[in-house]
């Protein structure tokens, strides 16, 4: 009997169990979408001969990334879309488009879920986001950076938005949010790059050091791009959060809004790791073959959540090793791996690299 990916410990499957059931369940969503929407049917027939039988996950069909920014990939009836979700972008830049259905959304809602306690806990803290809150008006359109904030404030209470709409904090309405909390853990979220320049880099400037209750924790992901560019590293990264605001655990994770819900955390021991129903490939950028563990290359990302439209197979513009698998000091199941940058001369995008644009 196949088990239940969707059902079971996020981090507590091994390889001999995973595989077998990865490989069935994306298999029986590829057919899913191959029957759902034409314009997928067409690709894979042309690019992998489909219909035929994967023996392995990198025999699979895989759409590039950027394909959603240029035509709308459903494969359930548009009537049936609760919520679109769009990347972030600069004006004029083109925008990924997602179309999410009620068991699409409820999937990724829930997955998200059961990995964010795995690193955070059951306890709902309270929270601070490093951002503002004038983009989370309309909730069935939302950018990327809307979705990552609505998706971890479930997991909060207590909010406060430190920044305005010019991403300038308030250090008042932070000091009394301290105050008031000041015998409990405190959850942080925020986008990598809007954490460094609007809390770290503003509290620097200002002469600011305030001391965060022991075991608070921040969350944050994308835009390690403009970090890179002022030589920050992740380790500088936590070490400035640590002696600016005395914040140690510091989870760093990657993941996209083509495939909300399945995203990659960060350990204890610096390494990504995939979730049970989530799963990762390099391939050789020249090649496209799959390449072995410990060699760089372009990531693919799989996933068993999107069901209304084809995003459980895609190959990223994003640089990648595979360093292990289910053998991470942490002693989390699954690949532990690392994302190294973005494949040369590709359009640049990130959720928190650019202000948001208007919902579309």
């Amino acid at each position: 009997m196949t088990p239940d990916l969707l059902a079971g410990p996020p981090f507590g499957i091994d390889r001999a169990v995973k595989l077998p059931a990865m490989l069935t369940g994306l298999a029986t969503l590829t057919q899913h979408h191959y029957a759902g929407n034409l314009a997928y049917r067409n690709m894979v027939e042309l690019m992998f001969g489909w219909p035929r039988v994967a023996a392995n996950l990198p025999d699979l069909p895989w759409l590039p990334v950027r394909l959603f920014k240029m035509i709308d990939l459903m494969s359930v009836p548009r009537d049936r879309i609760v919520k679109q979700l769009v990347s972030s972008g600069t004006t004029g830049q083109a925008v990924s488009r997602i179309y999410l259905d009620a068991e699409t959304a409820s999937l990724q809602s829930r997955s998200l879920s059961r990995i964010a306690v795995e690193f955070i806990g059951r306890q709902r803290l309270p929270m601070i986001v490093v951002d503002d809150n004038s983009f989370l008006t309309d909730r069935s359109r939302l950018n990327a950076r809307a979705a990552g904030i609505i998706g971890f404030t479930l997991f909060g209470r207590d909010h406060l938005y430190l920044l305005n709409h010019a991403l300038e904090p308030d250090w008042a309405k932070l000091e009394a949010f301290l105050a008031r909390h000041a015998d409990t853990p405190i959850l942080l979220f925020g986008f990598t790059f809007i954490v460094w320049q609007s809390l770290v880099e503003r509290a620097r400037a200002d002469g600011l050091s305030l001391r965060f209750p022991p075991s608070s924790i921040l969350v944050h992901g994308g835009g390690w791009k403009r970090l890179t560019e002022r030589q920050v590293s992740n380790s500088a990264f936590k070490t400035a959060l640590r002696e600016t605001f005395d914040i140690a655990r510091v989870y760093n994770y990657y993941g996209m809004v083509e495939q909300v819900g399945s995203i990659f955390f960060e350990c204890e021991h610096g390494y990504l790791h995939t979730p049970s129903f989530a799963d990762l490939i390099v391939r050789d950028p020249m090649t496209l073959a799959a390449s072995p563990f410990g060699e760089e290359g372009l990531i693919q990302v799989l996933s068993l959540l999107p069901r209304s439209y084809p995003g459980h197979s895609l190959l990223t513009e994003d640089l990648g090793t595979i360093h292990g698998e289910d053998d991470c000091p942490c002693g989390r199941s699954g690949k532990r791996f690392s994302v190294s940058g973005r494949l040369k001369d590709v359009e640049i995008r990130g959720c928190s690299d650019t202000r948001p644009v208007p919902a579309l």
